[in-house]
């Protein structure tokens, strides 16, 4: 995982009011990962509700009130569709899920007796997509579900709702993602999605470049 697919990630869960924790630093390459080198960040939401549901499968930015705590699993595998021939040939998408993972995760977490002794905690996994088809589709969100995959987010969902919130008059100085996302809608390399929508309800109007 690329240092700019975590930036990606924990940039949407912030500006989406989460605390985000990045559970380590470096990367493990030449041996096992233990428990908590499984999980890439940790995230928490100090405006859950406690009477809030439970979030859907697929989650969006108007579902993320819901997610009260979770550990987040960065997949940023561009090239490749989570297919179910993927999903069971490749073990390594599950191993954030294994039981001395969670048990690890749990210490990252203020205990609260109020609410059971800390909340549900929620697994995350974020990857590039899934398959379009059908039956591949709901293949595949089934095998994470047997596998314990509580919710997923693409790439692309949050790529767009970060396109969206980035006002081009600010200075994102502090955050290399937000600035290039920043500077690429000021010069008209990307377009805000509801300018997307305008043009498909007007006909198609272009924005005007800048010259």
């Amino acid at each position: 995982m690329s240092a700019i697919d975590e930036g990606i990630v924990r940039e949407y869960f912030e500006q989406n009011g989460f605390l985000v924790r990045q559970a380590r630093k470096y990367q493990v390459q030449a041996r096992r990962k233990a428990a908590e080198e499984e999980i890439d960040l940790i995230v928490y939401n100090p405006a859950w509700q406690r009477d809030a549901r439970k979030p859907d499968f697929f989650l969006f930015s108007n579902e993320l009130p819901f997610v009260q705590k979770a550990i987040v699993a960065v997949k940023g595998w561009h090239t490749g569709v989570f297919t179910p021939n993927m999903l069971r040939s490749s073990p390594e998408i599950f191993s954030f899920l294994q039981t001395s993972v969670l048990k690890e995760a749990e210490r990252f977490f203020p205990s609260d007796p109020a609410d059971g002794g800390g909340g549900v905690l929620t697994k995350i996994l974020v990857l590039p997509s899934l398959p379009t088809a059908e039956p591949f589709r709901t293949q595949s969100v089934a095998l994470l579900k047997e596998h314990g995959v509580d919710a997923i987010i693409s790439f692309r969902a949050m790529l767009l709702d970060l396109i969206e919130k980035i006002e081009i008059n600010q200075n994102y100085s502090k955050s290399d993602t937000l600035q290039v996302i920043r500077l690429l809608k000021n010069y008209d390399l990307l377009q805000d999605p509801q300018l997307d929508l305008l043009s498909e309800r007007t006909g198609g109007a272009a924005r005007r470049p800048r010259s």
